[in-house]
């Protein structure tokens, strides 16, 4: 097919922009609902898409704002309630429900037989 079309008064022709494409832009979904996230109620928080009200605190699902939310390992949480949680156990990992990361280096270390006394 010709990038040119003749213009019915006078026979000069007429050229469509070649920057012009009909390819589908490709649809955001958010990472709290797993549904299509459109522009005017796009949120990017971390490099997460979200919409406006799926932004929420993961423990007391408080909406959230850019500049009221702290995260960790991709979850989400208002600043209190980060602050609770790692004051409750005294570190990030037993705070959120995770295994110590001490852990794993002794577990390790009695497999290699490297352990120092």
């Amino acid at each position: 097919p010709s990038q040119e079309a003749k213009n019915n008064s006078g026979g000069s022709t007429v050229q469509r922009s070649k920057s012009f494409s009909l390819k589908a832009q490709v649809k955001e979904m958010c990472t709290a609902c797993q549904k299509t996230v459109y522009p005017m109620e796009r949120l990017v928080a971390d490099k997460f898409v979200f919409h406006n009200a799926c932004f929420c605190c993961k423990h007391c699902h408080a909406k959230l704002s850019l500049g009221s939310y702290a995260a960790l390992h991709g979850e989400f949480y208002c600043k209190p309630h980060f602050q609770q949680l790692f004051k409750s156990k005294g570190n990030y990992d037993e705070g959120f429900g995770r295994k110590q990361h001490k852990e794993l280096w002794v577990h390790k270390e009695v497999e290699t037989g490297t352990k120092s006394a």
